[in-house]
């Protein structure tokens, strides 16, 4: 009796600290199979950049939706059309809604031809290594060179530009305040933008261990700024524009042609969604970054041509139909003038202060791009001082400080050009549409025209009988949006201050980059170079790099039945 009471009274604390045993015991494998996943994964990680001729240098910190959210917060969706109505508005409605949708979904394409690359061949470098891998034998060098300075210079570009959009955005909101009776001059634009430039440079420093983290942070932003604008214009607006005017109503306030102006409304989407290339320059910083590259491109732009278009159909509701009073307006931005007309002065102020503080976050997410696609030339050797550039800092979490400076510097030099005249700001910041296109463009050519028996698709394939057509339409479409960034955007034989300087700035870098090619660089640059050290290799490995006919540059001994049984310490050819 004693013994089954004792039995009976024991077994309660025994089953208590059971389950506290099976808690533990789940607790610790549930956290084996985070730490086993996120091995795994960064193994994954170090074979695909073995297989491209790269050492792990770089910590794989960004998850797929923090990959998505570095693109989707450089884009900065609501910022972008902010800085970009003046491109829309002069076509009416109809530029602003179907002009949205349309042109959105070609760059779709261009994503998915991107995104076949970046899960085939994750690598920072990525376009100019696509290109390099790609293209024949006589023109992979120049190409992959050339696309490498235009997308280095390209993301510079976005720097300025995005920075710049800052320093109106928030001086839009002074003059606001003063009721439009205060003009900033060229001097407190720049200053302003310089400053922007700078805490970008000093926050992508010291923030890398969390830069990934900040991603869904910004990404929030952006929503809460948009859910703001779709829901508190509507019910400010008291006279609204129906329907038919909304998706019908076709304006022409240039000198062009109305079906010219309707393409060149074009622009607003453009300028807006081409930041997605930051996908993958973030691919050896990316866990799974065969599928988070990828998806990290189609998701952004996805995500942008959706709400993009649900923004467009909202202003064009809420805004005056007499548009020539709305662009540029009285604030110098249209979208000031649009929330001023809807909601008054004070929630002007407000929700133009949400917008800059948006397009500060973007300016720091494109930094970080820059950087990476920066430091992924200079490891090549093809920037000017690349064994300055080239060293990771460990102190500041494995990242490329010295880059993030570089692009910094540069960004603080360009925008001096704002400091001439608008047209001379406006032909800088068409290095971020014009040199990126030329840099998305190439390596998709390549492949197509060239390539097409070395590519192995990865784990995202748009399909056999789809995937080459879908990289003609890019190509075709990529070759039409540069063309369409050098018109001039009030029509035909504009006054100098109103020229459209894009194909001098752009055409400037592209000869600057061929002739310093040609010249010079043709001597030593033999596109990208392998980092590792070959003894660390299997055998595997080494028949992989074989396969893509990349040599050593001298970094370590081979063995002789490395790389297809290379002589020993050979040089790259």
């Amino acid at each position: 009796m004693s013994q089954s009471q004792d039995s009976s009274t024991s077994a309660p604390g025994a089953s208590t600290s059971n389950a506290k045993d099976r808690l533990a015991s789940e607790h610790d494998a549930a956290d084996l199979a985070k730490a086993t996943s996120r091995c795994a994964q960064e193994a994954d990680g170090w074979m695909f950049a073995a297989k491209l001729g790269y050492k792990q240098e770089l910590r794989r910190n960004f998850s797929m939706i923090e990959v998505f959210g570095i693109a989707f917060s450089i884009m900065g969706l609501l910022p972008s059309i902010a800085s970009t109505l003046t491109f829309s508005i002069p076509a009416g409605p109809v530029g602003m809604v179907w002009g949205w949708f349309v042109a959105s979904g070609f760059i779709f394409i261009v994503g998915l031809a991107m995104a076949d690359l970046g899960s085939s061949m994750p690598t920072s470098g990525g376009l100019y290594w696509w290109t390099h891998f790609f293209a024949s034998p006589q023109w992979r060098n120049p190409l992959s060179f050339l696309v490498g300075y235009s997308n280095t210079i390209g993301l510079v570009g976005g720097i300025c530009s995005i920075d710049y959009g800052f320093a109106l955005m928030l001086l839009s909101v002074v003059i606001v305040a003063r009721d439009g009776e205060w003009e900033p001059s060229n001097g407190v634009i720049y200053g302003t933008f310089a400053a922007c430039v700078i805490c970008h440079g000093i926050l992508a420093s010291v923030m890398a261990r969390i830069m990934g983290r900040l991603q869904t942070f910004f990404v929030v932003s952006n929503f809460i700024l948009i859910l703001i604008t779709i829901i508190a214009l509507p019910i400010g607006k008291k006279n609204k524009n129906d329907g038919a005017y909304v998706f019908g109503h076709l304006e022409n306030l240039t000198t062009w042609p109305t079906g010219w102006a309707f393409m060149l409304s074009w622009l607003t989407p453009i300028w807006t969604i081409g930041a997605f290339d930051s996908c993958v320059h973030l691919a050896e910083e990316a866990a799974n970054a065969t599928k988070a590259v990828p998806y990290g491109i189609l998701m952004s732009i996805g995500s942008c041509w959706i709400f993009g278009f649900i923004i467009n159909i909202v202003l064009a509701v809420c805004i005056n139909p007499d548009l020539a009073s709305v662009a540029p307006g009285r604030f110098g931005q249209p979208m000031a003038q649009i929330y001023y007309d809807a909601l008054g002065k004070n929630a002007t102020i407000g929700l133009m202060t949400l917008v800059f503080i948006v397009q500060f976050t973007m300016g720091l997410s494109i930094v970080v791009a820059a950087s990476r696609q920066s430091w992924a030339f200079s490891r090549d050797g093809a920037l000017p001082f690349s064994s300055f550039f080239r060293p990771i800092s460990k102190t500041f979490g494995f990242i490329p400080l010295r880059t993030i400076w570089g692009c910094v510097g540069l960004a603080l030099v360009l925008g001096l050009l704002t400091l001439i005249a608008p047209a001379a700001a406006s032909a800088l910041f068409s290095l971020a549409i014009a040199g990126n296109n030329v840099a998305w463009g190439t390596p998709i050519f390549c492949r197509v025209m060239w390539g097409q028996a070395k590519f192995k698709p990865g784990p995202f394939y748009t399909g056999k009988r789809l995937s080459t057509p879908i990289a003609w339409i890019a190509v075709v479409y990529l070759v039409f949006a540069t063309i369409l960034t050098m018109f001039p955007s009030t029509g035909p034989d504009p006054p100098l201050d109103e020229m459209n300087y894009a194909v001098v700035i752009n055409g400037a870098v592209w000869v600057g980059a061929l002739l310093y090619y040609y010249i010079d660089a043709r001597k030593w640059f033999k596109g990208p170079k392998i980092t590792l050290n070959l003894d660390d290799l299997s055998e595997s490995q080494e028949k992989a790099l074989a396969t893509e006919d990349l040599k050593v540059e001298g970094l370590s001994p081979v063995r002789s039945r490395s790389l297809g049984g290379a002589a020993p310490n050979k040089p790259e050819v």
